[in-house]
């Protein structure tokens, strides 16, 4: 995308969605499960040239959570949406609505099976495999920087739990 000449933004978000489309990751496709076997999301992006940044939290059912936070930033006065109200603008953009089925892969529905009657989410969160949320930064022809994470948090996470991922300025350590 930036040999064609597209913005940091257009680059960091079609990367971003690459790697949320791919099962591999804990993010959009192949996310984990909260304690109630449901995927919620986390995503957020930045432009460096203007400053602007949109996030999504606690989303369901939306395969490219970037995306919606793309739209978060660049057709609202907000910054971040979460849950029912994020979903609910996701439906006014005409976001498909995809299956929690079609987000979750065989091995997050092991994973949450294993740990669903424990609470193991802090020794999850110390393992370094645990940790698959996907982002990129772009620096684009002009100069400009832009960034993007998506994340699926941790597996049995509490329900509406927020991480670090769509949060200005927060770091898990």
């Amino acid at each position: 995308h930036l040999e064609s000449g597209a913005s940091a933004v257009d680059a960091v978000e079609a990367a971003v969605r690459i790697l949320e489309d791919d099962p591999v990751f804990d993010a959009g496709h192949g996310a984990v499960l909260n304690a109630d076997g449901d995927v919620e999301l986390d995503a957020i992006i930045m432009d460096g040239k203007t400053l602007a940044a949109g996030a999504i939290c606690c989303v369901k059912n939306v395969s490219n959570p970037v995306t919606l936070a793309r739209s978060v930033m660049e057709k609202t006065d907000h910054v971040m949406l979460s849950g029912a109200g994020a979903n609910q603008f996701a439906a006014s953009l005409g976001i498909e609505e995809v299956s929690t089925e079609e987000l979750v892969t065989q091995h997050a529905r092991e994973e949450w099976g294993q740990y669903k009657y424990s609470d193991a989410v802090s020794n999850l969160f110390n393992m370094e495999a645990a940790h698959d949320t996907v982002g990129a930064v772009a620096i684009d022809a002009e100069g400009n920087l832009a960034c993007a994470t998506s994340t699926g948090g941790i597996t049995n996470k509490m329900v509406g739990r927020v991480g670090d991922t769509p949060v200005i300025g927060a770091s898990p350590g």
